[in-house]
């Protein structure tokens, strides 16, 4: 469990699932809410440090461990000052999201894994990104979930079941867990 921390200090919230699941969208949710209970947050979407800080990297185990332990990287450091840092990472395999985890623990920051779990079939009909079209078209291969693994949670701080939930719903779970755990 994580550390109680009344006074509102930083934490790293990681939201983990399948692509198009809802973990930027939960997130920024969230984040409009914690802001404007004056919360300093930072949202960390897996999306745009790929682009910016992981440019370069493809897609093979090696390279997708790289990206989630640079993403820990920062969501530590930015949760060591203060910042309540948000997450939305695929992050496919439990090794990383657990080197992650430990380099939290070991800084003294908390760390709480949100498992949006969001069945494939749902995440298809959303497909923002347009992923699973293209897979299901042979344009793509290395789909997370699809052809490639996704290695879900064994024990996450939440279970998000997000089918039938809307964003703001959802948001709320995590916010109650924030509340729950001491970090609101």
């Amino acid at each position: 469990m994580s550390e109680q921390r009344p006074d509102g200090g930083g934490a790293t919230v990681w939201l983990t699932g399948l692509p198009s699941a809802g973990k930027t969208t939960i997130a920024r949710a969230l984040a409009g809410r914690l802001a404007r209970e004056g919360r300093r947050v930072e949202v960390l979407d897996g999306d745009e440090i790929r682009e910016h800080l992981s440019a370069g990297l493809g897609f093979d185990r090696a390279d997708r461990d790289t990206n989630v332990r640079r993403i820990g990287f920062v969501a530590q450091l930015l949760a060591s000052h203060g910042v309540l840092v948000l997450a939305p990472s695929i992050a496919p395999y439990a090794d990383s999201r657990e080197a992650v985890r430990k380099r939290h623990e070991a800084a003294g920051t908390p760390y709480l894994e949100v498992h949006v779990a969001t069945p494939v079939g749902v995440c298809a009909q959303r497909d923002v990104k347009g992923l699973y079209a293209r897979q299901a078209a042979g344009d793509l291969s290395g789909l997370t979930g699809v052809d490639d693994p996704y290695e879900e949670p064994a024990a996450p701080d939440l279970r998000l079941v997000t089918e039938g939930r809307s964003a703001e719903e959802s948001a709320g779970a995590v916010h109650a867990l924030l509340a729950e755990r001491g970090l609101v």
